[in-house]
């Protein structure tokens, strides 16, 4: 049923809301204007107009979809028109023809146009404008006359949320630019037909997402006189899992096929021996679903300038799928009694449920568990372009008091004793796994997340979970955000039994373990088939790791005291590397040293691992694991050389050439776990740039830009480019191929346009060496000063 308000905010932003009982005041209202427009209509150029902009709900909107509006600014009191006051002149006025109007403004929004097949977004229904951040966008203006850009000016302007801000990313103002920019927002014009021009706009790779209201301003060269069109159309733009510098990047095609692009899954239940699977529609293209979805969002109450964090979407979106604290999507039932709603077994999909809750203005769905919970949320994150899949736990243990264990109270003859038994382990539970980096945790965290819509714990006071990084719970960093304990204790916690003293204390009587976290599976890319990803989330069951895992965990629970405490912590360990570190193409040599600080021999089991890594901290891929055993001396300490071999990562680095060596062991002798770990990078080569001759603006002078192949193999398709402000526009050379340590030398002419302190700059780039590049500073003098 529609909702009435007086409140005008509501207006725009919620479905069904609607003028109610204030129709009839503004019926009057328009009346007494319209009086006054006929007996004054000198003052109807100026007042009327000033009031129809403030109050836009007293007068009836024109017809036509698209607005223009033409408006004085920065006019002395002297030469105001008649009428005074801050009027506005309209169209006919004599100003008018100075400047440059838009008529129209097309937008290139369908299906099959270039804009949504280059942006990903041609599967969804409509054709809406969808974009993804991070990436240029055509647009076509058709302008009141040709455009002159020696007198006329021209920026784009997009707004998102209640009360758009350039501060906080909600409004972004677009300068015209002669050249577009990475990280920036620009626009350009690439085509002039008549008085048609074609812009490619460039937005920024952490744009906020959801829907933005655009407007074109131009102005002429004085800047006295400023049109204003707004299409009647939204741009609705997305998270971009192809582009690089986004924090949801994913590299690999299939897998951005599969975690964003495919709309139908798999979800798996029954138990560890048994193993049940149902197909799931997620439809997250299909129409009203991308409205819906942003309808969650704005259900959440969450302001606008965060949703450019996809860790602030995940949290919003794992609290909004389900109801008890924020009447969210889906509301759940574990009765067995669903006879006012439909029960979580009926389910096939979530179209229904997101289309029922946005057409019921916000009433939760009834009802789901945690297979409808994940699927709905696979839904959401998928639509708002977050890798996404739905993930099954079976044997999945829920912690209710953060000691990362599982308890079980018994009283004194051992039977059980119900009012304290509340911890469980469920047959299965399914949740999800979102892929983003982790700028706010520790280099190495980014990657898959864990993320949980079904009610379980609160987290910060709201039912909501995640996203808790995969990486941290199989090393038991529970400290590390967000709701890494409760995660960890579904996957790997000890289900631990209690016998009550006669005093009423308690005390461990039996630790069992490898019961909780098996078979985690998800459906494979590109099949239908079971991926186990149990690896993923935990050690080898039984292995050394794991046990140290579990235990590094439990220090960090409510009941630290459950694995005894190291007798001593005298051991310590620190990884090292000498000078600048290794360079590209030759062995990378660490250094990892023990200091034992006690009086007596210690022995420790050491595990390594060494871990290619995006800049943004994701793991890519391991290169090598290692164990080893170590002996210290009494007061000793002790050095271990530790070599990865050229070979090894050959071919398998990432653009900043980043590593990760995470070592983790235990002290034989006093129990005490050591664990570390230690980022480091390939340093590549610098490209050598030498100016040849003086620099005078207007003066030829000559550089030479020289660099040799560090690789025992031959670099292919190599470009060179070159830029300077002030020294010249970027240049790109494609120099073909250098073979293995072979040197690469040549000499560009420059001739400087500006005087004074000058960088020359210029990289190198192929597909097997990346990040070369070099400055030199340049002194331009005045022309004719130097020679």
């Amino acid at each position: 049923m529609p909702v009435s308000a007086r409140d005008r905010t509501v207006l725009g932003r919620f479905p069904g809301v609607t003028l109610g009982p204030v129709e009839e005041e503004v019926e009057e209202v328009e009346e007494e204007v319209e009086e006054e427009v006929e007996e004054d209509q000198v003052e109807r150029g100026g007042c009327c107009r000033w009031m129809r902009q403030v109050c836009p709900g007293l007068f009836r909107q024109p017809e036509v979809d698209d607005i223009t509006d033409t408006e004085m600014t920065g006019v002395d009191e002297e030469e105001k028109p008649d009428g005074g006051g801050g009027e506005k002149p309209q169209g006919g006025d004599q100003h008018d023809a100075h400047i440059v109007k838009v008529n129209s403004v097309d937008l290139m929004s369908e299906q099959s146009k270039q804009n949504r097949t280059e942006h990903h977004t041609d599967l969804y229904d409509g054709d809406d404008l969808i974009l993804r951040r991070g990436q240029t966008f055509l647009m076509w203006l058709n302008l009141s006359r040709p455009f002159d850009p020696t007198t006329d000016k021209l920026h784009l302007e997009l707004k998102t949320g209640a009360a758009p801000e350039v501060p906080k990313g909600t409004l972004a103002i677009i300068p015209l630019v002669d050249e577009l920019q990475d990280d920036r927002w620009e626009a350009k014009i690439v085509k002039e037909e008549g008085e048609r021009v074609q812009l490619s706009v460039n937005s920024i790779p952490t744009a906020v997402i959801g829907s933005y209201r655009l407007s074109v301003v131009t102005s002429g060269q004085e800047a006295e006189l400023t049109s204003i069109h707004q299409p009647a159309d939204n741009i609705y733009m997305l998270f971009n899992p192809w582009c690089e510098d986004d924090a949801v990047f994913m590299d690999e095609e299939e897998e951005r096929k599969e975690y964003v692009l495919n709309d139908i899954g798999r979800l798996y239940y029954g138990t560890e021996q048994q193993i049940g699977v149902r197909t799931w529609n997620f439809g997250q293209f299909s129409g009203g679903m991308l409205a819906s979805c942003l309808f969650v969002l704005e259900k959440s109450g969450t302001p606008a300038s965060g949703w450019g964090s996809p860790v602030n979407i995940v949290r919003v979106v794992s609290a909004m799928i389900n109801s008890p604290d924020d009447a969210g999507v889906v509301e759940g039932n574990w009765s067995g009694d669903y006879s006012d709603g439909t029960s979580p077994a009926a389910w096939s999909g979530s179209v229904e449920i997101l289309n029922n809750y946005h057409e019921g203005g916000g009433t939760p769905v009834r009802y789901g568990q945690c297979w409808v919970f994940s699927g709905v949320t696979t839904t959401v994150l998928r639509c708002l372009g977050i890798p996404t899949r739905s993930v099954t736990n079976f044997s999945s243990a829920h912690d209710t008091d953060v000691s990362l264990t599982t308890d079980v109270y018994l009283d004194e003859s051992l039977d059980p004793l119900d009012s304290l038994n509340v911890d469980s382990i469920w047959n299965f539970h399914v949740w999800n796994d979102c892929w983003m980096s982790r700028p706010d945790l520790p280099a190495g965290m980014g990657g898959w997340q864990a993320v949980d819509a079904t009610p379980q714990e609160t987290s910060q006071g709201t039912f909501r979970c995640g996203p808790a990084p995969l990486t941290a719970l199989r090393s038991g960093q529970v400290y590390l955000q967000h709701d890494c304990p409760f995660v960890f204790a579904e996957v790997n916690s000890d289900k631990i039994y209690w016998q009550r003293n006669l005093d009423g204390t308690f005390t461990q009587i039996h630790n069992e373990k490898h019961i909780v976290g098996h078979h985690i599976s998800t459906k494979a890319v590109g099949s239908d088939e079971r991926y186990d990803i149990t690896h993923l989330y935990k050690q080898p069951e039984g292995s050394e790791e794991e046990r140290i895992a579990v235990e590094t965990a439990s220090r960090y629970g409510s009941k630290p005291e459950t694995y005894s405490a190291p007798s001593a912590e005298d051991v310590s360990v620190q990884v090292t590397l000498d000078g600048d570190g290794p360079l590209m193409g030759s062995d990378a040599e660490l250094s990892i040293t023990f200091t034992n600080g006690s009086s007596e021999q210690r022995s420790v089991f050491l595990h390594s691992q060494v871990a290619v890594m995006y800049y943004t901290g994701v793991h890519k891929a391991t290169l090598r694991r290692d164990r080893t055993e170590v002996d210290l001396p009494p007061d000793s300490v002790t050095s271990v050389e530790w070599t990865l071999l050229y070979e090894t990562y050959q071919g398998q680095l990432m653009d900043q050439a980043a590593l990760m060596l995470t070592l983790s062991g235990r002290v034989s002798q006093t129990q005490q776990i050591l664990a570390t770990q230690f980022s480091f990078r390939l340093k590549t080569p610098d490209l050598l740039i030498k100016p040849i001759g003086k620099a005078a603006v207007g003066k030829t002078m000559k550089a030479e830009i020289s660099f040799t192949n560090p690789l025992p193999h031959t670099l292919k398709a190599v470009m060179l480019r070159i830029e300077g402000l002030g020294l010249l526009s970027i240049r790109k050379i494609a120099v073909g191929d250098i073979a293995s340590q072979a040197s690469f030398s040549r000499i560009e002419t420059i001739v400087p346009t500006l005087s004074g302190p000058r960088k020359l700059l210029a990289s190198l780039d192929c597909e097997e060496l990346t990040q070369v590049h070099g400055v030199v500073s340049v002194l331009v003098g005045v022309r004719g000063l130097l020679g």
